[in-house]
């Protein structure tokens, strides 16, 4: 079923070996790693701590608690995709509560197609919020950049009296005379003017 090149890190929290053990046969066929396996919610929360994993997948309940608030709890602090398998009988009332929060969920019993089908779908909400994440840091980034441009610049409108449109083409002419980039020049600039500049 492996569609893509990516291979995904996987928390299982479960208590239930047989589930586990099935669990394990389909995330391998999805491109999964090897699950790391945990059998409490505070085993749980202690892996988060220690690492970040692409998928989680929850087992409800777990000896120490449901899982629902640690569910909801994955997807609110972390770029992971989460799963929650709940009993029949609670679905309906836990998909409501979870839902909203970016958790998706499947009802027990299940069918290993529709495990398989949850599984691929929180491969592709996976690489979704990869994109968002690039994204993200590109828009730091050029936020950065133009951070330093900015005070570049006014460290040339005090130490060298230019005007701001002096200042502005001053930057964009070196870092095209130099084949470098805007952010590299002004980093030149606060780094030779910086301790007399703001």
């Amino acid at each position: 079923m492996a569609l893509c090149e990516q291979l995904y890190s996987v928390l299982l929290v479960s208590s239930a070996e047989k589930f586990n053990s099935s669990l394990g046969l389909l995330l391998a066929d999805a491109g999964c790693r090897p699950a790391v396996t945990v059998s409490s919610i505070a085993a749980a929360k202690r892996e988060m701590l220690e690492r970040s994993y692409d998928i989680v997948l929850i087992n409800a309940p777990l000896p120490d608690d449901m899982g629902i608030t640690f569910a909801i709890d994955v997807c609110s602090c972390s770029n992971s995709a989460a799963l929650l398998f709940i009993r029949n009988e609670l679905h309906g009332e836990t998909y409501a509560r979870v839902t909203k929060h970016g958790v998706m969920t499947i009802s027990k019993p299940t069918s290993t197609d529709m495990v398989s089908q949850a599984i691929g779908w929180l491969c592709a909400m996976r690489e979704r919020l990869r994109g968002l994440e690039r994204k993200t840091v590109s828009a730091q980034e050029k936020l950065e950049e133009i951070r330093l441009v900015n005070r570049a610049k006014w460290i040339l409108i005090d130490e060298l009296k230019m005007t701001e449109n002096e200042a502005h083409r001053y930057i964009e002419k070196k870092a095209m005379d130099s084949c470098s980039t805007k952010r590299e020049v002004a980093e030149g600039i606060i780094k030779t003017y910086g301790s007399h500049g703001r």
